[in-house]
């Protein structure tokens, strides 16, 4: 029988778990253990549910256009669970000068596809308005002068749309996801989409334009689970064998012998035939590094904290929100927060009657001083914050605060070169793979590929 060690009991970790016992059920020879140093698995995928609200600790939802993470709710019989999100009334404002604007209709991040709602726009001025439309007409000149070699988000979206473009999106919109600066940020890593359409059309706007008229009725463009992100951990974990699952159990030791791998716990040292480290980038890059030096240098790479804080508010009608999704706070706004989300408006059946859910996300450096705070003090800065932006807020009846430190790993520039080399060097090692948000992709949907096609392989 073969024996394969998770470590690290995150989404993906689990997701690699589930797969193999797939196998085993298949009639494949196989057993795994799954090592999670804390008692609690999913990671930063949680759901809270009290009083009728349902609150998410971490992320919200996928992207839909990537299909890995629905086939697996799919197959945990999940179906009828899966909402979309209400892209009917969705808007996202950014915080300028203390007041909020919308972004314009038709946006597809920073690249607008409906230039007529961007003239109307009150959120850029006429020279950025001129430098979209100029956008377009230097299509020949940005497809011929496109980089072979990768570069930086700011260098990229500068080059399409200027440096207002950069700040107000481009920015706020990126350190909301991979939680890191644009000046360093890989393009290619974190854009590729973008990448791609320069190369084809070199203006991302005719590309955009292009896109929307051959899709008719795209899909809504977030999806997620009506009752939380945490029933898709629930399920995972109730297809898991409950001996597989050791809980508060740290892995310490990590060592190549003899054709097969020993790990060592505080409590004993065990062997094993493959390994599929799904911790976090730090944790994992500490572990390898006695044995692959060049290896574990290669995983080197900067990480930013999040914080995030959640309210649920009962009989809120006199909280009156902008019809959206939530809003983004550029660097420079006077304000501690990175962004913040109308949950009861992104999604149906979040509330009870008359309630409302609204999230604070806090990064970079407002997150690593956040993060030495108790939930009280976390809590009252994140209304005060909110508050300063959308006016007196009701007291909560649910309040959530969640503290993710080093959860996002940086993408630098040259981040797929880098990998490509890790890969070479960890597949010569024989009988381990990587797992996680610090190599091929940050969101749900990735996560899951990459630990459903690891698992397959170490289980042949």
């Amino acid at each position: 029988m073969k024996r394969i060690a998770i470590v690290g009991g995150g989404i993906a970790g689990l997701t690699a778990a589930y797969e193999l016992a797939k196998l085993v059920q298949a009639g494949n020879p196989v057993e795994a253990i799954l090592f999670e140093s804390t008692h609690h698995l999913g990671g930063i995928v949680e759901t809270v549910r009290e009083g009728g609200f349902i609150l998410e600790c971490g992320p919200d939802a996928w992207v839909t256009e990537k299909p890995w993470a629905r086939t697996l709710v799919e197959e945990l019989g999940l179906a009828e669970e899966i909402i979309p999100s209400n892209d009917a009334t969705r808007k996202t404002y950014v915080l300028i000068d203390g007041h909020l604007q919308a972004m314009p209709d038709g946006m597809r991040m920073m690249v607008p596809t409906d230039l007529a709602a961007l003239d109307t726009s009150n959120l850029f001025s006429p020279e950025a308005k001129q430098s979209f439309h100029n956008e377009i007409t230097r299509a020949g000149e940005l497809k011929s002068s496109a980089p072979q070699q990768d570069e930086s988000v700011a260098t990229f979206v500068h080059r399409h749309f200027g440096d207002e473009v950069l700040e107000k999106i481009g920015a706020p919109l990126l350190s909301g996801v991979f939680g890191g600066d644009v000046t360093k940020l890989s393009v290619r890593a974190v854009m590729a989409p973008f990448v791609a359409m320069e190369r084809e059309h070199g203006s991302l706007i005719a590309a955009a334009r292009a896109r929307a008229a051959t899709n008719s009725k795209p899909a809504a463009i977030f999806t997620t689970l009506r009752s939380g992100l945490g029933t898709l951990i629930d399920h995972l974990i109730a297809a898991i064998p409950t001996n597989w699952i050791r809980l508060g159990d740290t892995v310490q030791y990590l060592s190549r012998e003899d054709d097969c791998w020993l790990i060592g716990t505080g409590k004993e040292i065990e062997r094993f035939d493959a390994v599929m480290m799904a911790a976090p980038v730090d944790v994992a890059r500490a572990l390898i590094e006695p044995i692959a030096p060049q290896a574990a240098d290669l995983m080197s790479m900067e990480a930013s904290s999040a914080v995030v804080v959640g309210f649920g508010f009962a009989n809120a009608t006199s909280l009156s929100l902008p019809l959206g999704f939530g809003f983004l706070v550029p660097p420079g706004s006077n304000n501690l927060l990175l962004a913040a989300t109308f949950m009861d408006q992104k999604f149906a059946d979040r509330v009870p009657p008359g309630g409302r859910i609204l999230r604070a996300f806090f990064g970079g450096a407002a997150a690593n001083r956040l993060m030495r705070c108790g939930n009280d003090e976390i809590a009252a800065i994140a209304r005060l914050e909110l508050a300063r932006i959308l006016g007196p807020l009701p007291e909560p009846q649910v309040t959530v605060v969640r503290r993710w430190p080093n959860s996002l790993p940086q993408y630098a520039v040259g981040h797929l070169e880098r990998m490509a080399e890790l890969d070479e060097r960890v597949s010569s090692l024989k009988g381990l793979w990587l797992l996680g948000n610090g190599y091929r992709g940050v969101g749900l949907p990735d996560l899951i590929r990459d630990a459903r096609a690891a698992a397959q392989s170490a289980a042949t």
